[in-house]
């Protein structure tokens, strides 16, 4: 199939399928005697895979190193269940980070309605933002 089919079929553009042969995820296909690139299933296959990870919050890089197994005839399966053990501790601890912050952001915004804006001093630029007092 040529480049136009194999983005319809996986859901990406021809830019995606040229950026990912540049970046080493995707192997360069066969050229016709037109010059044009010819793909095989595989391809939308492997596409699709990408989609996934990526959607999974992996990186280019993380997805590299997986597909490198899999070229290698070895099955990656235990490579990946580490990637996405760090992966979901990275979410985790954001989700704590978060948590933080929207519990200081209403901290803030519930001083913001209890100070009077006459109240702010020269020195503060806002007092709502400032050391409490």
């Amino acid at each position: 199939m040529r480049i136009g089919e194999l983005a319809e079929s996986a859901g990406v553009s021809s830019q995606t399928i040229r950026f990912y042969e540049r970046q080493g995820l995707l192997a360069e296909p066969a050229r016709g005697a037109n010059g044009y690139r010819v793909y095989e299933e595989s391809a939308a296959t492997r596409l699709r895979f990408i989609a996934m990870a990526q959607a999974a919050g992996l990186t280019l890089s993380q997805i590299r190193s997986i597909l490198d197994l899999r070229d290698q005839g070895t099955t990656p399966c235990q490579h990946v269940t580490t990637l996405l053990d760090t992966r979901l501790a990275d979410v985790r601890r954001r989700i704590r980070d978060l948590l933080t912050l929207q519990t200081e952001l209403e901290t803030l915004l519930q001083r913001s309605r209890l100070l009077d804006p006459g109240d702010c001093a020269d020195q503060d630029i806002c007092h709502i933002l400032s050391p409490s007092q």
